[in-house]
């Protein structure tokens, strides 16, 4: 399982932890990943999608996962979202 978003494209960011003393270890900075699914209006289906806690606040004030890829660019989407998309605004 990919740790990256599928809505938004967040990734593992690198950094050091810095212990009292100054000494400094490196760390990896995880998304907060929830696996979760979203029901689509215009395709009548259940998607089941890998999105941070984040994203899913946006699609949720966005109006439903529909209204969100009819807004968001297609640059931060991941290849299988790509296509949901493509399908979404073919039937609109």
């Amino acid at each position: 399982m990919s740790k990256r978003c599928e809505l938004t494209g967040i990734s593992p960011l690198k950094g050091n932890n810095v212990s009292h003393a100054k000494n400094k270890t490196k760390r990896r900075f995880l998304p907060n990943l929830k696996k979760v699914i979203f029901k689509s209006d215009i395709l009548k289906k259940n998607i089941k999608l890998n999105v941070t806690n984040a994203a899913l606040r946006t699609v949720d004030f966005k109006g439903g996962l529909d209204k969100y890829l009819l807004s968001v660019k297609s640059s931060k989407l991941s290849s299988r979202v790509k296509k949901i998309k493509a399908f979404i605004s073919l039937k609109v």
